[in-house]
């Protein structure tokens, strides 16, 4: 990936996006069908209050993140980013959401013309295994549904 299309993506992903941008995702990284992305702890991320875990809605949605921005950078840097949207996503949640930041990250299983596969991880600073998912991400390419300014 281009580094001009890495900046549009990570401006998308860190600042158009209201939701993202109230987790505070960081993207680090984004190429060939993979990508990173770290966000830390919080106060308001929490789930439960008594052991101060990450809320499984707040893990759910980093992944669908991430998942997302494997299957963007698989895009050509000629193609425009399209608009996308999550199909289905399954998330198994194996050890509870603890730590001072997080790593996710994300691989596209199989690259498609409408839909894709990817396959996702969150890790905790320490690098323990938080939750891992798959979600299937149908890509619209048509250019009305662009973003404008993009």
């Amino acid at each position: 990936m281009s580094p001009e299309k890495f900046e549009i993506l990570r401006n998308i992903m860190e600042n158009v996006v209201p939701f993202n941008r109230q987790l505070g995702l960081k993207l680090l990284s984004a190429d060939d069908g993979k990508a990173t992305i770290r966000f830390d702890f919080r106060e308001d991320l929490v789930g439960n209050f008594i052991t101060r875990v990450l809320h499984g809605g707040v893990i759910s949605a980093v992944l669908d993140v991430i998942g997302a921005c494997a299957v963007m950078a698989t895009f050509a840097d000629a193609s425009p980013l399209y608009g996308m949207g999550t199909v289905d996503m399954r998330v198994d949640f194996l050890r509870p959401g603890s730590g001072e930041h997080f790593i996710a990250s994300g691989e596209v299983m199989r690259p498609g013309r409408i839909l894709s596969a990817a396959r996702m991880e969150l890790h905790n600073d320490k690098e323990h295994l938080i939750a891992i998912g798959t979600a299937i991400y149908r890509v619209s390419r048509k250019d009305e549904q662009r973003p404008p300014n993009l």
